[in-house]
């Protein structure tokens, strides 16, 4: 992967600290083209509208909700790219961690103990020693859409913003993307991402559909599909390089200012 496209990573600050200072119809109005219809479609229904005004009224009422770059996985990643679509829940809810990407946080923070399984099975599976950092931004340039299925959380609140109506959102995304022309690989892991099976299959295309446990500690090595073990970041090089096209699970070391 080019040193030059993860420099911008190495410099990258969440923004704002990465909270949400501005207005959710303002991040609505960033998303690229590629992604808009999609975007546009649901912000305008009525669970759209409705989302909106929830997350504003607790954002002026003094919540601080994460993270700043609500659209991240659809800004770093093309449409007309995406090559793996891996799926979280929602994002960290702690100070300088979510960055709108799943389980990537930004250069210099912690890696989170999912992530440290996650970089254990590609070392396991492919001999790739895991990066000192967290940030899996240059995935999401190289196609792999890093997409949680709520995309805002409040400061030390779990799931806060669970069932407020970002699942109709990004089930319409992974709806899409399952549409689209050309074969992907989904990862899901758990069984909320699993849940999401039924919007992948049954559209005609080729897909690779790759199940295991969530690469959680409390979950990574039960049975009855283990995470580390599940060899799926090599099904995934494998599937596209019988596709003639190359895909790097490696991550570049990060320099952080």
């Amino acid at each position: 992967m080019p040193a030059d496209l993860f420099g911008e990573v190495a410099g990258a600050e969440a923004p704002a600290g990465n909270r949400l200072r501005s207005s959710l119809n303002d991040c609505f109005d960033a998303v690229p083209d590629d992604w808009r219809g999609l975007t546009d479609a649901f912000r305008h229904g009525a669970v759209g509208q409705a989302l909106i005004q929830r997350v504003e009224q607790r954002r002026l009422a003094g919540d601080t909700i994460y993270p700043g770059d609500v659209f991240a996985a659809l800004r770093l990643t093309r449409r007309a790219q995406v090559r793996v679509v891996i799926l979280g829940q929602d994002p960290y809810h702690g100070p300088n961690q979510a960055h709108g990407l799943a389980f990537s946080v930004l250069p210099g923070v912690k890696v989170p103990p999912s992530l440290r399984n996650i970089y254990k099975e590609i070392q396991r599976d492919l001999g790739l020693a895991p990066p000192s950092h967290g940030c899996l931004q240059t995935w999401a340039r190289e196609g792999v859409l890093l997409l949680n299925t709520t995309l805002t959380v409040a400061e030390a609140e779990a799931a806060s913003h669970a069932g407020w109506g970002w699942d109709v959102l990004t089930d319409l995304l992974i709806a899409a993307v399952a549409q689209d022309v050309g074969p992907k690989v989904f990862m899901l892991w758990g069984a909320h991402a699993q849940r999401k099976r039924a919007l992948i299959e049954g559209h005609g295309q080729k897909h690779e559909l790759l199940l295991s446990n969530h690469p959680s500690p409390l979950s990574a090595t039960r049975g009855p599909a283990p995470f580390i073990g599940c060899g799926h970041f090599g099904a995934a090089r494998d599937f596209w390089a019988r596709q003639g096209v190359a895909l790097d699970w490696s991550l570049p070391p990060v320099v952080t200012p």
